[in-house]
């Protein structure tokens, strides 16, 4: 396909109805993973390994597959790949409604990681479309989609649980699914000639063809640090929040909070993405980063759950614009042909911060107390800057890379 070509508009709007309905689906089993791994029999005790280990065996499946099925998106397309992905959750979601113990339930958590990728492929179709000067707009709106599904996921499957119970809330994810599929093959357009078997590019070929490797790999640190700085709160801000005060509604009100950088990021992509464009994708995310640095250090010192909550609403700005950045440069940096699988492996850096954050929240907070994690994941945020900016300066005074 032609950069620039007259449907990437109707392409960009369907594939942010499929990324918000995959966001949706997938976030809308997390409230209660933990309550229905105790109804398959878990015993007392371990229910919080079992459901640590069904996420976490999901998140480290699609990072080791998600090079694969970009190196498959490279050769035969990415709406086919965007297909496959849909197509399978249809059963590694829904089938869970049918799990008869733990053991299949994490069987199926794994095949859901092995099987995911919608949403790292839809970025990659829209990228390989769009005009390079409405690349930081049209990648920052995609965004929003997932954005928003995640945001609105967790507390429709606790309503939906309340009121149809676990097991049919499964096979409502399916029916989701199942809806992507067809919006998908019926309204995505993506002129792809295939490659033949053997002649695609290798990944060593398509990082060659990287214009500055030093940067690439910058931009994959970014990613993970990312998301490992915005989940590394997550485990101990419920705690954090009765630390500062709170004792009516406390679950509803972090809940709230949780969900304020995400309601911030799906306002703003859009437009950072397009003030990235205006002024250079480099220059917006070094700006990010030192805004996402202050925000964080400034949360360790809140002392009420309106000042977290006003902080964490002003962190996702930050996110807003770092996420967009980072897509946006990759897709200047990598060769067309190769830019599927440069962008799963973004996805793996992307899997890891998802792990490594609540992890190194944990265990920070139960050995230095809450504000340390505020402190800790703002150092990881100020190396990313002091490193990106080394990575840009000889980009400072030049608009386009």
């Amino acid at each position: 396909m032609e950069e620039g070509s007259s449907y990437w508009k109707q392409n960009l709007k369907v594939a942010w109805l499929g990324n918000f309905l995959t966001g949706t689906s997938f976030t809308l089993v997390m409230p209660f993973i933990s309550v229905f791994v105790e109804e398959l029999g878990v015993g007392p005790g371990q229910v919080e390994y079992y459901a640590g280990l069904a996420v976490s065996a999901n998140a480290l499946a699609a990072a080791l597959m998600a090079p694969i099925w970009g190196s498959l998106a490279d050769r035969y397309g990415r709406k086919p790949m965007m297909v496959r992905a849909a197509f399978a959750m249809i059963f590694t979601m829904g089938g869970m409604a049918f799990v008869p113990n733990v053991f299949w339930l994490i069987v199926l958590r794994i095949l859901n990681g092995m099987f995911t990728g919608y949403i790292p492929n839809a970025t990659a179709l829209i990228a390989s479309q769009v005009p390079k000067d409405k690349t930081g707009y049209a990648l920052g709106t995609l965004s929003t989609g997932a954005v928003a599904g995640n945001l609105i996921g967790p507390t429709l499957g606790g309503i939906l649980a309340e009121m149809f119970g676990v097991h049919n809330v499964f096979l409502l994810v399916g029916l989701l699914y199942l809806l992507v599929v067809l919006l998908t093959v019926f309204f995505i357009r993506e002129d792809f000639v295939p490659v033949k078997k053997g002649e695609e590019m290798t990944i060593s070929q398509v990082f060659a063809g990287v214009k500055d490797k030093q940067m690439l790999i910058g931009l994959f640190i970014t990613s993970m640090i990312i998301l490992t700085a915005a989940q590394s709160v997550v485990p101990i801000l419920t705690l954090y929040v009765r630390h500062l005060g709170q004792v009516d509604n406390l679950l509803f009100a972090a809940g709230l909070i949780i969900s304020l950088p995400g309601l911030a990021s799906l306002f703003m992509s859009g437009p950072l993405g397009k003030l990235g464009d205006r002024i250079g994708n480099h220059r917006l995310l070094l700006l990010a980063l030192a805004y996402s640095l202050l925000i964080n250090v400034l949360c360790a010192f809140a002392t009420s759950p309106v000042q977290l909550g006003f902080l964490r609403f002003m962190y996702g700005f930050g996110t807003g614009a770092l996420l967009p950045s980072v897509n946006s440069l990759l897709t200047k940096l990598t060769p067309k042909a190769g830019i599927s699988r440069i962008f799963s492996y973004n996805q793996i850096f992307n899997n890891m911060g998802s792990v490594f954050g609540p992890m190194l929240g944990s265990a920070v907070a139960a050995h230095y107390g809450y504000d340390w994690v505020f402190y800790v994941s703002s150092g990881l945020v100020m190396v990313n800057l002091i490193w990106s900016f080394i990575n840009f300066r000889k980009y400072v005074k030049v608009r386009d890379i």
